[in-house]
This record gives C-alpha cells, structure tokens and sequence, in this order.
C-alpha cells in the first residue's frame, strides 16, 4: 500500500488539513524527531546491468566488473576497476559504477562525493540524482533527497526507481510535520491515526 500526497495546496480547513486556530503560533523549538528508517530509499540504481539511460548503458567492461562484484570478488572487482578508471578516469560508466561499489562498501562520503561530481559533469543523466538522494536520505537530509529526486524525475519522467523513493520521502516528511504538531501541544485522535499510519508505511518490511 502506498500513500499518495498530492502536490497541489488543500483549502484550509477542508476534510483531512488542519488550519492554524486562531490563537495559535507556529511551532519554534528545536524537536527530536524520529529518525529516517534505514529502508528508506531502497531503490538505489545497483551497477551496469541495472542502468537505464542510454548514456549508461554498459559496456563489456562495466559488466565484467560487475559480475566479479556480484560475484563476491570485490578486490579483484576494485582492481580491474581503478584501473579501467585510471586509463578513462572521465568515462561516465566507470565513476557511475564506482560510486555503487564504494556505497555498497558503506563509505558513503566517497560515494556522495562520486555521484554528486556526476550530476555536474552529466547534469541530463537521472540516475546519479536518485542514488545521491538515498545516500543523503539515509543521513537524514530528506529535503535534500526530495529536491535531488525531483531534479532526477525533471530528466526522466518515467524513471520508476525515483518515484518510488519520493513517495518513501513524502512519508518520512509526513511523518515529522505529524511528530512536530503533536510536540507542540495539537493532539488529536485524527492527528494520531495520521502519524501511526505514516510510522508503519516507514517501518521495515518483517
């Protein structure tokens, strides 16, 4: 099941939104909110054979690298790698890859790094948007993995990984504006379901 938060703005005080009263102010203190769950953007784009733009399609070598990886020879996988990079260290494949090896490995901050270069340098190419959105979205930086998603979907309409993981960061965005309400003293058995609804469509699948 899947909730779908609609972009356009409701009228205030319609079925569902809750308007500000009229004695009330917006919530100002610093909260502790929940933190993301580690499934959140699970989507990311997994090497050569997973690549969809035309522009990443693999090439014999990207493959061969991929199968060793898949395959669990990692240290031969990095070292046909490096070098394949050390020869074209500007072919778009090879750093695409890299970047999925290294996130794989949990050394995300080269990772981000990796991918964050290939949205500069192929600003057209969606998939380093979404896998730098998971990236960032599993250390908490949502809004950033929500404007990164939208500029991916912005090149592909289409590009099914990315709606997937926007609508998983509408639910942790959801579930934190619930969280703050509630913090700040408007509780309600409406604002209830809403927060348990947005907390179980972001638990881990058992």
């Amino acid at each position: 099941m899947r909730v779908s938060i609609a972009a356009g703005c409701a009228r205030a005080g319609s079925a569902g939104v809750n308007a500000l009263g009229p004695n009330e102010t917006p919530l100002a203190a610093p909260l502790l909110l929940t933190p993301v769950p580690a499934r959140l953007l699970s989507a990311l784009v997994l090497g050569a054979a997973l690549l969809a733009g035309a522009a990443l399609a693999a090439t014999d070598e990207a493959r061969e690298v991929e199968r060793l990886w898949r395959g669990g020879e990692a240290a031969l996988a990095t070292q046909r790698l490096d070098k394949a990079l050390a020869a074209r260290p500007a072919d778009l494949k090879l750093r695409f890859l890299k970047g999925v090896m290294l996130s794989e490995q949990k050394r995300d901050a080269e990772a981000i790094d990796i991918f964050q270069r290939l949205t500069e340098d192929h600003p057209d190419q969606p998939e380093p948007y979404n896998n730098l959105a998971v990236l960032h979205a599993g250390q908490g930086r949502i809004e950033l993995a929500r404007e990164l998603l939208e500029t991916a979907l912005r090149h592909d309409s289409g590009y099914l990984a990315a709606h997937e993981n926007l609508g998983d960061v509408f639910i942790a965005l959801a579930q934190r504006s619930y969280e703050k309400a509630l913090a700040g003293g408007r509780a309600n058995a409406v604002l209830d379901r809403k927060l348990r609804l947005a907390r179980e469509l972001a638990a881990p699948p058992r």
